[in-house]
């Protein structure tokens, strides 16, 4: 009993087991990864309630984030934190500016593909333009902004941007979302191998205890 409840305690407040469903990490995350998530960092959620434990750390820019999307409070995502509050973010042709600086973002893929892809629901971004009139404003996937990031919210991108559901498009994370940081894979196997038993015959050995960054 003792054991038992030692456990829900670990996975309610400290360690969590998450799996990769999608793609729009590639190349950090892949497919197949199974990650500990540290839920302890930003604050675990108390079951049952809206209240959190005190955190250790604030959502950092660059940080890998769990947390539960606008659009499906019934999931958790997995992308990078991009925008803290107060940030002015902007995209031009891919490249990406915080506060007017350019990003070296090693961690971003891209894929040949046509540039600049409209997607029906990024004018939401008007609302939050920094500069010129919203009903001029005609964002892309890969240009977009100048917009600023609320108090209290966050803005998310997945590190595959030609295949990432994300901030982009529906809109900013609230601070109270967040669920925790992607400590490391503890077991990966590649799910689309034509072997019958992938998780056990086609296990990605060099990926197991791969830290996060």
């Amino acid at each position: 009993m003792v054991v038992f409840a030692l456990f829900l305690f670990v996975r309610t407040f400290v360690v969590e087991a998450f799996k990769i469903p999608t793609s729009s990490m590639e190349n950090t995350l892949l497919v197949g990864d199974f990650l500990l998530v540290n839920k302890a960092v930003y604050g675990a959620e108390i079951p049952g309630t809206h209240l959190h434990l005190p955190a250790f750390e604030e959502p950092r820019r660059g940080d890998v984030i769990v947390f539960v999307p606008p659009t499906d409070p019934t999931k958790d995502y997995v992308k990078r934190l991009i925008g803290v509050p107060g940030d002015t973010l902007q995209m031009k042709d891919t490249r990406l500016y915080v506060n007017g600086a350019l990003v070296n973002e090693p961690y971003a893929r891209y894929v040949e593909r046509p540039a600049n892809a409209v997607h029906l629901d990024m004018p939401w971004q008007s609302d939050n333009l920094l500069a010129g009139p919203p009903g001029s404003y005609h964002p892309t996937s890969d240009t977009w902004g100048p917009i600023v990031v609320p108090a209290g919210k966050y803005f998310v991108l997945g590190d595959n941007r030609d295949n990432s559901d994300d901030s982009r498009y529906w809109g900013f994370v609230p601070r109270s979302a967040i669920r925790g940081k992607p400590w490391l894979v503890y077991y990966s196997y590649n799910p689309d191998s034509p072997d019958h038993a992938p998780w056990l015959l086609d296990i990605r050995w060099h990926r197991i205890g791969e830290r996060i960054h």
